[in-house]
């Protein structure tokens, strides 16, 4: 794209980059999660759901310093990973997308465990006095009817993690080439002197993905839902 610099094509990628492998690490477990929820009967489900759900009431720069804490260095799960495995999540690439799938795991669960709550309890009850076990049941029945839910939670989680600021900042610094994510580089811009046109052109783009994207999870939530037969509202 010519009318971008290095760095700020550097910035546009990193955030596509950061954005598709938190929906892809943070979706089996959100789905997992979506599944306990809905289905689930246990002391502690209250407790569960509102834990889930924190990131979107708390502010993102406290998600990112709990973050920091827990999988810094010197932290019980960084200092684990570091010295088992060589593997250090803090002000890196990795860590930037830990932050911002930590930041949109509730959206992912919240589509699913809606499409779960839609689904006919007598459907996965027939499969089952029809000798389906529970694995049969869900890869047979209550998947297919939940894919447009997972998908678009997906895709929304996807948009979301492209404008995801404090949580990342917070836990993976601000460095170009390997954290600094599209709203870390508009804000780079605007505290820099001169820096409103290379903010403006960043925004813009921002603003594109991020309805391009919202616009893609209602379309291929639409579509799934026509293929399986069912008239979306």
């Amino acid at each position: 794209m010519g009318w971008l610099s290095f760095e700020e094509w550097q910035a546009v990628q990193l955030s596509l980059s950061v954005a598709l492998r938190s929906v892809v690490f943070g979706l089996p477990p959100a789905v997992l999660v979506a599944w306990v929820l809905a289905r689930g009967r246990f002391p502690g489900r209250g407790m569960l759901d509102a834990l889930v759900h924190l990131p979107l009431v708390m502010p993102p720069v406290v998600i990112g310093w709990l973050l920091l804490v827990f999988f810094g260095v010197r932290g019980p799960a960084g200092s684990l990973l570091q010295d088992w495995f060589g593997i250090r999540l803090v002000f890196t690439t990795g860590g930037a997308a830990l932050a911002t799938a930590v930041m949109s795991f509730p959206l992912i669960v919240r589509a699913v465990r809606l499409s779960l709550d839609a689904v006919d309890p007598g459907l996965e009850a027939a499969a089952r006095t029809l000798g389906a076990g529970p694995i049969d049941r869900f890869l047979t029945i209550t998947l297919p009817l939940i894919a447009p839910g997972i998908l678009s939670g997906a895709i929304t989680a996807f948009a979301a993690g492209l404008g995801e600021f404090g949580a990342v900042i917070t836990f993976a610094s601000n460095i170009p080439g390997e954290t600094q994510t599209l709203p870390l580089a508009i804000y780079a811009a605007t505290q820099t002197p001169g820096g409103e046109g290379v903010a403006a052109r960043l925004a813009a783009i921002s603003f594109a993905l991020a309805v391009g994207g919202l616009l893609l999870a209602d379309f291929a939530g639409r579509r799934l839902q026509a293929l399986l037969g069912r008239v979306p509202r």
